[in-house]
């Protein structure tokens, strides 16, 4: 029952949130902060799900802003999970299939976040060329997905190097952020969830480093993978405070 209502209250919020969002959006459509905006009220929407969502962020990432912010992706989940991190003045890349998604999608097109087409190379190109004039000209930065795809529990997924490509050409940073694992961690029928961590690492230079797209994509990954894995131990003590909890 419990897992009933939340999923109502889930669908109504979206549906709400879009006809709120896109008439905003006629005011101000493609402004710089519109994606943090809306992105803090899909965060506000962890406290349905019974999470007690922690943000762990210093001054070293707005003082690199703009810049690029790699996530790690791991479920739909993360739409009310990590999203609520996001930073105004910072849109996101997502697929171009995201835009005929009722409701959500066109507010997410509307907001200014940038789609890509990865079926066609030379417009994939084209997209990635055009977040960086975001950066350098319209000084935003750029939130990735460096997985290219949701994890559903396998771990950090290799990374795709656009998001490197991005940041070389801007001469911009590279913030990565962590949540812990939250796959098979969120049970709709289960009062509380427990915590989730998420966390800012300190800036990383790409021209500090002077390696090949590759190798910093690698570089980042195992930063980013060795957090991961402390966040996890982390919560998991945290989480054995509310083991009393009804289950689901």
């Amino acid at each position: 029952m419990l897992a009933i209502v939340r999923l109502l209250i889930l669908a109504v919020f979206v549906v709400f949130s879009a006809v709120f969002g896109l008439v905003y959006c006629l005011f101000r459509p493609f402004h710089r902060n519109n994606v943090g905006l809306f992105s803090s009220w899909y965060g506000s929407m962890a406290k349905v799900l019974g999470l007690d969502v922690e943000i762990r962020r210093d001054q070293s990432a707005y003082d690199a802003m703009p810049c690029v912010f790699v996530a790690n992706h791991q479920n739909n989940f993360d739409v009310f999970t990590i999203s609520g991190s996001l930073i105004p003045g910072t849109v996101t890349v997502g697929k171009k299939s995201l835009k005929f998604i009722p409701f959500f999608g066109q507010l997410y097109w509307l907001a200014g976040n940038i789609l890509i087409d990865r079926n066609n190379k030379s417009r994939a190109v084209g997209t990635m060329q055009g977040a960086v004039e975001k950066i350098t000209k319209d000084k935003l930065s750029i939130w990735v997905f460096a997985e290219g795809t949701r994890s559903y529990g396998r771990g950090l997924l290799p990374f795709k190097t656009g998001a490197f490509h991005i940041a070389q050409q801007a001469g911009v940073p590279i913030v990565p952020i962590c949540m812990n694992t939250t796959c098979g961690k969120i049970k709709l029928n289960r009062w509380n969830n427990g915590k989730i961590i998420i966390e800012f690492l300190p800036p990383v230079q790409p021209q500090e480093l002077g390696v090949p797209v590759r190798q910093l994509a690698e570089h980042v990954h195992a930063q980013m993978k060795a957090k991961i894995a402390q966040l996890d131990e982390e919560v998991a003590t945290a989480n054995l405070a509310p083991a009393g909890s009804s289950a689901a």
